[in-house]
């Protein structure tokens, strides 16, 4: 009778860690949809906007720098406007690269956080409950041997 229910809580304890997984998996899904579109729309703000001297202003560059940088250049931009810029636009990228990044480890700790330390505590407290019971658990019963009067 004790093999048919061994190991019972094990199997409660998987179940209810890969349920829990779920709830999990959807805020950090959630989590990465909404912080990459609010990094994607501020690196493509970014990349669009222009910077422009005086002069640059006086020769006609905003009318022809426009876009990223690629179809700023196909559209006729000047070098000097793309040059004093692409700096700026360099460290957008990079900006947008640390936070990704930044972000992946956010979610490595959430998920650390809040799927393993809790499987594991349960683990845990699943053993030591295991051991408690099996440490209170009444010795079997030994027949002793029958004596012989003589």
């Amino acid at each position: 009778m004790v093999s048919k229910h061994k190991n019972r809580w094990l199997r409660r304890w998987l179940v209810v860690i890969v349920f829990w997984a779920v709830p999990v998996a959807i805020v950090a899904v959630s989590e990465i949809r909404e912080e990459m579109a609010y990094n994607a729309v501020d690196l493509e703000r970014a990349l669009t906007t222009w910077n422009f001297t005086d002069a640059q202003r006086a020769a006609g560059a905003p009318a022809r720098c426009h876009g990223k940088p690629d179809e700023a250049q196909a559209a006729g931009c000047p070098a000097d406007v793309l040059a004093a810029n692409a700096q700026r636009q360099q460290d957008a990228r990079n900006e947008y690269s640390v936070r990704r990044s930044t972000l992946m480890i956010y979610l490595w700790h959430a998920f650390v956080g809040y799927w393993v330390v809790p499987a594991l505590a349960l683990l845990f407290i699943g053993v030591l409950i295991g051991a408690v019971r099996r440490a209170l658990r009444r010795p079997p019963s030994v027949k002793s041997p029958a004596k012989h009067g003589g």
